[in-house]
């Protein structure tokens, strides 16, 4: 099929060295497919009281400005075996945070929790490293000073972050799937498929209760309110997904609006909440936020050309969803610029199966899916921009949880699944 043979010619990005992943990054605009406009969007977020830039300066030289503190240490290393320990921690302590009285409902909150299906656990690593990069350690256990015991107290309000930052997540899938009519989630049946619409939508509410009881115990209101606007901005992305016109169908920047609210405005407020929690600057907390924002819509990004790309085993959960739930996402968008007949099928929506054929077609003769992922590249390098602005360390855990942090830049724009 024509489809499949556009693919063919599209490969995978090679797996690098982090220095030579930097040093990398396109520096000539002949070498790329992709127009810098897509850098300079901006996020309006509802009723006008922000509007963020998701671009840091021109990427081009980016690769010249990185500082290459990752040199101290060569070695290759696992950026989640960095946290490893403390990930345990966090699990344990969410499995204790989602019980319930109620048995039916004690089983559907714990669903996406249980050892064995708590999924990549990205979100809590990023923010584990993140505390660490932001100079706060995690103490040793036999620690008994004063100082030793402050610093236990901060890193605990950390994994507090971290903790509720994966509830509103799952809270967010858990909705996402009864909106969807999903029937698999993690390589097993959706909640919503095992236990029903209604139990899914109450563990749901369930899970975003008990985040928001401990969001209250921080006794933090510039952290409450951060995490507060995330649930706020996954209602409100969800909601654009599902009431769009065709004209914002086809609308990159309308769709790019929608990835910050459904994916990168959770990542990327709870980066600012653990610099605001850790004491940190104004300049630093916008770094960790530009990190997370940037990091989230690389995220998505790759997420959309695996949807395509992908199969339903290393997914997890079916391929070829979104066009089928009448998503339009950007290889899609891309492929409308390269071949703008393609609006008018858009336009028409995707209840005719003929239609989802016309559009894979020209998919496969665009260059949809290779300009995607440059974007998402650019995102990801905007994203280690982030890391190596913030104030020199001559700390070895924080140079180690640094390089974990541009390491996971990488890991997202490779990953196949």
């Amino acid at each position: 099929m024509l489809f499949c043979r556009g693919f063919s010619r599209i490969s995978t990005t090679p797996r690098k060295s982090l220095l030579g992943f930097i040093l990398s990054r396109p520096t000539e605009p002949s070498q790329s497919l992709l127009s810098n406009q897509y850098l300079y969007s901006t996020i309006k977020v509802c009723g006008g009281r922000k509007a963020f830039s998701w671009s840091l300066p021109s990427l081009l030289g980016i690769g010249r400005q990185i500082h290459h503190s990752s040199s101290v240490i060569e070695e290759q290393f696992d950026p989640f075996s960095l946290v490893a320990e403390e990930l345990s921690l966090v699990a344990n302590r969410l499995r204790a945070m989602v019980v319930a009285e109620v048995p039916k409902l004690a089983s559907a909150a714990e669903y996406f929790f249980k050892v064995g299906v708590e999924g990549k656990r990205f979100r809590p690593t990023v923010l584990l490293l993140m505390a660490t990069a932001l100079n706060v350690h995690l103490p040793e256990p036999a620690a008994a000073s004063v100082g030793d015991t402050l610093t236990t107290d901060l890193r605990t309000r950390l994994q507090s972050i971290a903790e509720i930052t994966e509830m509103i997540h799952v809270a967010s899938l858990l909705h996402d799937d009864v909106l969807d009519d999903a029937d698999k989630r993690r390589g097993i049946g959706s909640l919503n498929a095992v236990m029903g619409n209604k139990l899914a939508v109450l563990a749901g509410d369930f899970l975003l209760s008990r985040a928001c009881v401990s969001l209250a115990a921080l006794k933090n209101t510039e952290v409450v309110s951060l995490l507060a606007t995330v649930v706020e901005h996954l209602v409100t992305g969800e909601t654009m997904q599902m009431t769009t016109s065709s004209e914002q169908r086809c609308s990159m920047e309308y769709y790019m609006q929608k990835t910050y609210y459904k994916t990168a405005s959770l990542i990327s407020n709870s980066c600012k909440a653990i610099a605001l929690l850790a004491g940190q600057t104004a300049e630093v907390a916008m770094l960790a936020f530009e990190y997370g924002k940037n990091l989230g819509l690389a995220f998505q990004l790759i997420d959309d050309v695996l949807d395509f790309t992908g199969t339903s085993a290393s997914l997890g959960k079916g391929s070829l969803s979104d066009i089928r739930h009448g998503i339009v996402t950007a290889p899609i968008l891309f492929a409308m610029e390269e071949f703008p007949q393609l609006h008018s099928v858009v336009y028409q929506g995707f209840d005719n199966p003929e239609n989802i054929d016309i559009v894979l077609e020209y998919l496969g003769k665009s260059h949809g899916i290779q300009m995607t992922r440059e974007l998402a590249m650019k995102h990801a390098n905007l994203a280690a921009a982030a890391i190596d602005s913030l104030p020199e360390s001559n700390d070895e855990n924080v140079i180690k949880s640094r390089r974990a942090l541009v390491d996971l830049t990488q890991r997202v724009i490779t990953r196949n699944k």
